[in-house]
């Protein structure tokens, strides 16, 4: 029996099968899974699991795909060896939904928003639905206690406080608003930490959080784990974030400013008959409370499932190189330049500007490693892939390589010199490519980048058997000069094209990435558009990668490319072309006739295609 076959008779009788990890979970009713079956099951493990990732990829993208989500993970985080830490990716919401456990704080006495009561309510049956755990809150809460000491006089004070357990994964409340009394408490409070913490430092999340905190009654301060538990926080919806005719450079600053005020990492405005959705994406998505389960599956849970994080400084090896010396780096500060006109990078801000509560960046600094500014969108100059030897084999040449530890061994093998090579296949016919040394030049995060200064802000990334990161010369990791959040994003789009669409990177080509859209109608017949019904999972996260690798991938039997533009919902799009001139070309004739805006104007005409 083939395996299609097993797999159609299983599903006939209420079988469940479901991959976890690398291994195969079973539901079923008692006394379906004879010997027989359980034998087969068991023969064809490998088998069953291939086809169920490529199901997922088919249900969740709309596309077949030959390769394992496994191995699009390790391709494009640098994981070519079998490492403890790796996680294969999880981009279907269903599963992801599974995975979670959430808890919703009590309303506050008096809360009589009647909106949010009803949404709320809404949202708590639509998660169970979905199979998140929904914990009560007192089973999700527990007391901890803990000591502070006074410094110079080294008194100690016993305190306890009721916060949220480890391994929840967000904490849902509604927005609360403070009397003058209560504002003066929180004054108070802060002005005491301001003195604590010029004595103390390297205080954790946690600990700032409570010191400065306690006369505010936010979810954050309630909170074991801030590092992997996220805040939501319900509240009117605010007409103004989701205005259209408002610009978005206003939008970034109404944003930014609720985030603060709400202490939290997503802020779900609603009305009577729309829902927001507001993250440090800063989107300005509305979705109609009528598909509410379109908008919990598919907007909410990935991004609980996936928390913003930057891509930690570990994750690199570090070196040098020298930006006059490179064509691309060069290549890159032009495409800023010229890309100014177009107003679709924005300046960023520095946090100082942005967190006015000294406790405030001190929690922030430890969440974003040290980074100093925000900014939206980015730049960047993919390099021309390095090759060793035969860029492409036979079959023949296929069988008589070695297996390469933590790949499975059908899809990626290597040769007696370590050059890499992966099966692939391109409408009926399989390819046997070898997988190039990816290197690319990027703005730094929080650059200016429309105006790069060559020797500072430019940085090199690249993707061998793992990670790679050279500051420019002269500047060390401790200065504020880090690698942008859309790392796995850029090197996933350059990895895919020169797998699938080389000739689109072969001389190298630049992408960029803003927080908008394009019209349908700004596209030109060799012009494509990919990823407008993916889930909307965070920037640059390792899931989002994925779903770029997935979009280049779908495109590869095409021969006339010469721009994609790859859409990540909830938060901007990324685009790829061959030539620099092209792209900053029609990246301008875009703007000029509003074909191409910041913000989500522009996003439900791609829906209509």
């Amino acid at each position: 029996m083939k395996v299609t076959e097993l797999l159609h008779n299983l599903s006939q009788q209420g079988v469940q099968l479901q991959v976890n990890n690398d291994k195969l979970s079973i539901r079923s009713s008692k006394g379906v899974l004879s010997s027989e079956i359980r034998a087969a099951l068991v023969k064809h493990k490998a088998e069953i699991i291939a086809l169920l990732r490529q199901q997922e990829v088919a249900t969740v993208c709309g596309l077949e795909h030959e390769l394992s989500l496994p191995t699009i993970g390790r391709l494009i985080s640098g994981y070519f060896q079998a490492a403890t830490d790796f996680k294969p990716p999880i981009i279907n919401p269903k599963f992801m939904a599974t995975k979670l456990t959430v808890t919703f704080k009590p309303l506050p006495k008096g809360y009589n928003n009647l909106q949010v009561i009803q949404f709320r309510e809404e949202l708590e049956s639509k998660l169970i639905e979905y199979g998140v755990k929904v914990l009560p809150w007192q089973q999700a809460t527990k007391v901890l206690r803990y000591k502070i000491t006074v410094p110079i006089l080294g008194w100690q004070k016993s305190f306890s406080s009721k916060v949220v357990k480890m391994g929840v994964d967000a904490v849902i409340d509604v927005e609360r608003h403070y009397s003058y009394l209560r504002k003066f408490g929180i004054w108070v409070a802060e002005k005491g930490y301001e003195i604590y913490s010029h004595f103390v430092t390297r205080l954790s999340v946690s600990r700032i959080a409570k010191l400065s905190s306690w006369a505010e009654e936010h979810a954050a301060k309630y909170i074991e784990d801030p590092t992997n538990t996220q805040v939501i926080v319900l509240t009117k919806l605010d007409e103004e974030l989701t205005n259209p005719d408002l610009p978005y450079t206003r939008k970034i600053k109404v944003g930014l400013s609720t985030l603060v005020r709400t202490f939290s990492e997503i802020v779900l405005g609603v009305s009577e008959q729309n829902i927001s959705i507001l993250n440090m994406n800063l989107s300005d998505s509305i979705h109609s409370r009528k598909d509410i389960d379109s908008f919990v599956l598919k907007s909410l849970i990935p991004k609980i499932f996936v928390p913003i994080f930057p891509l930690p400084l570990s994750k690199f090896e570090i070196g040098e190189y020298a930006p006059k010396s490179s064509i691309y780096a060069a290549h890159l500060v032009k495409l800023g330049n010229k890309l100014a006109s177009t107003e679709l990078f924005p300046p960023g801000a520095q946090l100082s500007q942005i967190l006015k509560r000294k406790s405030h960046r001190d929690i922030v600094n430890v969440i974003v490693n040290g980074r100093t500014g925000v900014s939206y969108g980015f730049v960047a100059y993919v390099e021309a892939p390095y090759y060793m030897g035969a860029r492409e084999i036979s079959a023949n040449q296929w069988i008589k390589l070695y297996p390469v530890e933590g790949f499975n061994n059908d899809e990626v093998r290597q040769n007696e010199i370590g050059r890499r090579y992966i099966r692939i296949k391109v409408a009926d016919e399989y390819l046997y490519k070898q997988i190039p040394d990816i290197w690319l030049v990027s703005s730094r995060s929080g650059a200016n980048k429309t105006n790069l200064n060559l020797e500072t802000d430019v940085i090199r990334v690249g993707l061998k058997e793992k990670l790679y990161l050279q500051l420019p010369q002269g500047i060390t990791p401790e200065t504020d000069i880090k690698p942008s959040y859309d790392i796995y994003v850029m090197l996933a789009i350059a990895l895919a094209a020169a797998l699938y669409v080389p000739q689109l990177i072969k001389l190298g080509a630049p992408i960029v990435h803003f927080h908008g859209y394009p019209a349908q109608a700004w596209l030109l017949p060799n012009e494509y558009c990919v990823g407008v019904n993916n889930p909307s999972v965070p920037c640059g996260t390792y899931e989002s990668g994925v779903f770029n690798f997935l979009g280049i991938s779908s495109l590869a039997q095409r021969k006339d490319i010469a721009l994609i533009s790859l859409i990540e919902p909830d938060h901007g799009t990324n685009i790829i072309a061959a030539d620099l001139d092209y792209l900053v070309a029609r990246l301008q004739a875009g703007c000029s006739k509003k074909q191409i805006e910041l913000g989500g104007k522009n996003f439900a005409s791609l829906q209509e295609k």
